[in-house]
């Protein structure tokens, strides 16, 4: 089962019985794809059984498959899988669910009759669990048996950790206190001290939060009608505004599972908060993990009574944090979308290119035909010489080949040229920081060529441009994974510019830093500057509203008071991203107007990172944006997170992918840390 619009592991075994040879696994798209084939080099000794995962790019919701090889040393194909589908394509609207468990949690059928909207619960046996934090992203839940945690390996951890770190959710279920005590990363990241275990009698609380107005991140959904009250403004919980009747609020009462004690773990609290129980005795706690969300039970819901529960399926519902829409009404579709990487590839494609406005086309086509036609046989007639029309026919045509040529020449001819637009999430952690980042690169190719890429990150993908809904992607490229890096050679045509994707992450110094105090009329607002570049355009996220820092110098430290309210975070995305759609059109043209990029690089990547303020929240409908999991901070800011968005000009945090040299090149960075915010003490 494979999000759409995000990476995904194909994991593979070789089991070699024979001679031992130097083994190339091929993994090609299906489906007459031939855009991108990725390779993997393998030693494979003899009575060995190898296990590696290679990262791919779910590109449409209705690709054809996969095709699989293994070839050895003189290309001879030892091994093959023809035409390998995916079971279901899952909309990158729906949030999917992954169990690392003994048995499958279960979810509800929705009222839509769309399969991929359907959300689902893909298994992941701990062998298979990969160690690629990258191949997880499109992944919004994970539910982690705490038994099964202590068969990961120290890789599989911290892909784990960093997929949590950078906003992913957690759920454990604790089955025995001994799995989460005796395994160390676990018990370090849990937000209490379990010391014992007790038999509860009283969980209708479990009941009351499946059939309540209550979010899984302890914030609530206004549905229609509802009478939840609204929280304290300093604890800026997301209040999700849903224009229907609660779904869950009819689910019956199971008595047998209410009659029926629980087996609970007890112990004492060190951070978070109870979502369901008491504070003598909490089934479920919350706790904020860097951008994600850990989920405690202090139950197993692999055992009775809980697996017999009526209500379980939507229990799971909400803990994945299923659309409710998709149990209310048969009436939500999803149709088409745009891609953001248009949007991007609008921001930073080469200027050297410019279109045939189509009124001249026309003009050209136009006169072609006047020429072959009347003025040819008027002049012919004239000198009566009809049947010079034979020589005359062929020098019209070369003379408007030569002139469309020209034109294309003086239109697209240029010099060889690389843009680099860096979006690097910051997620500090003391001095250092996990940096997630996105490198758009756009490369102008004045002749028909082949050019080489790798990225040297701990952690590196490649891809091309994402069409968005099913559509091939028009670029070439054979891919090598190294380990956990890549190599790459791509095949650029003639005068034209393609958009290339490289998806990282790495450990190192942090850039940048945030802390954000609330005050009485505003907030107190720190920032350092880690870096030898200064940052422009410096702004704070807080809620709904968009604040102005301006620039932090080189190596230094600025302390600003904001005020409460700045311009609305939705007017400034629709005032720099109210473009988006029509440069994604117009970009996608061969002939048109001259406008289709953004030329305000910073205010649009700003706009991008809340795309989704470009339409409402719940309407699935066409005319939305297909934006890769993690790129969209809505989510982040409605947790209540003051986000500092920075941009640095002339500067990248990585070595260039590009190991070619072009003519003209380019690169800037857009940083953006997520901090809590912080009640000032008094």
């Amino acid at each position: 089962m494979v999000p759409e619009a995000s990476w995904f592991p194909i994991t593979f075994e070789v089991l070699n019985e024979g001679a031992p040879f130097m083994g190339v696994v091929e993994v090609t798209p299906g489906n007459y794809d031939s855009s991108h084939t990725r390779l993997m080099v393998v030693e494979l000794p003899t009575g060995t059984l190898k296990r590696f995962t290679i990262p791919a790019f779910s590109s449409g919701r209705y690709f054809g498959g996969w095709n699989a090889r293994l070839l050895d040393e003189k290309g001879k194909v030892r091994a093959e899988q023809q035409n390998l589908r995916v079971r279901q394509t899952v909309s990158w609207q729906v949030p999917m669910f992954a169990a690392i468990s003994r048995t499958l949690p279960s979810v509800p059928k929705i009222k839509s009759n769309q399969p991929e909207m359907q959300p689902v619960v893909a298994r992941f046996l701990p062998a298979l669990f990969p160690d690629n934090p990258i191949t997880l992203e499109g992944l919004d839940t994970i539910y982690l048996q705490a038994e099964r945690a202590l068969d990961l390996k120290v890789n599989q951890v911290n892909a784990l950790l960093a997929w949590l770190n950078a906003g992913g959710h957690l759920v454990i279920g604790v089955e025995q206190i001994l799995h989460v005590n005796g395994n160390e990363w676990l018990k370090g990241i849990f937000p209490c001290e379990l010391t014992g275990m007790k038999m509860e009698t009283s969980h209708a609380g479990l009941q009351d939060f499946v059939i309540g107005d209550r979010r899984r991140d302890g914030g609530n959904y206004k549905f229609r009608g509802s009478s939840e009250p609204v929280e304290k403004p300093a604890k800026k919980r997301r209040q999700a505004s849903v224009d229907i009747t609660n779904p869950y609020a009819k689910l019956p009462n199971d008595f047998k599972f209410e009659a029926a004690p629980l087996q609970v773990a007890t112990g004492t609290m060190r951070d978070g908060e109870i979502l369901v129980g008491s504070a003598s005795t909490p089934l479920v706690i919350t706790a904020p993990r860097g951008r994600g969300q850990l989920t405690v039970l202090t139950f197993s819901p692999e055992l009775e009574p809980f697996v017999s529960w009526t209500n379980r399926p939507h229990f799971w519902a909400k803990m994945m944090d299923m659309p409710p829409q998709l149990l209310a009404s048969d009436q939500y579709q999803q149709y088409g979308g745009y891609s953001m990487d248009g949007v991007f590839g609008a921001m930073i494609d080469s200027k050297q290119v410019r279109k045939l406005p189509v009124g001249w086309l026309l003009v050209l086509l136009v006169g072609y035909l006047v020429v072959i036609g009347p003025f040819d046989r008027y002049w012919l007639n004239k000198i009566n010489r009809q049947m010079l029309t034979w020589v005359t026919f062929p020098i019209y045509v070369a003379l408007f080949s030569g002139l469309i040529y020209l034109i294309g020449y003086k239109l697209r001819a240029g010099e060889s040229e690389w843009n680099e637009l860096h979006v690097v999430d910051v997620m500090p952690a003391g001095e250092q920081a996990g940096l997630r980042g996105r490198t758009y690169g756009s490369i102008y190719s004045p002749v028909n060529a082949r050019y080489r890429m790798a990225g040297e990150q701990m952690f590196s993908t490649f891809r091309g441009e994402f069409m968005s809904h099913g559509g091939q992607e028009a670029s070439r490229a054979t891919i090598e994974q190294r380990g956990n890096n890549f190599q790459a050679e791509i095949s650029v045509p003639v005068w034209t510019s393609q958009l290339y994707v490289s998806d990282w992450w790495r450990q190192s110094g942090t850039p940048a830093k945030i802390l954000v105090n609330e005050t009485g009329t505003g907030y107190e607002v720190n920032i350092e500057n880690l870096l030898d570049k200064k940052l422009t355009r410096c702004k704070v996220v807080i809620g709904s509203s968009v604040l102005d820092v301006g620039e932090v110098g080189a190596k230094q430290t600025r302390k600003v008071t904001l005020p409460r309210s700045g311009e609305a975070l939705s007017s400034f995305v629709q005032r720099h991203g109210g473009n988006f759609a029509q440069a994604i059109s117009q970009r996608q043209q061969a002939f048109g107007q001259n406008t289709p990029q953004i030329y305000d690089v910073p205010q649009g990547a700003m706009a991008a990172s809340f795309v989704n303020q470009l339409q409402p929240a719940q309407n699935y409908n066409y005319g939305q944006f297909v934006a890769p999991a993690g790129l969209d901070l809505s989510a982040v800011v409605d947790r209540g997170y003051a986000v500092l968005l920075a941009w640095v000009e002339d500067y990248a945090p990585t070595k260039p992918i590009n190991k070619f040299d072009p003519r003209r090149t380019h690169k800037d960075t857009l940083l953006r840390v997520a901090t809590v915010i912080k009640e000032r003490e008094i």
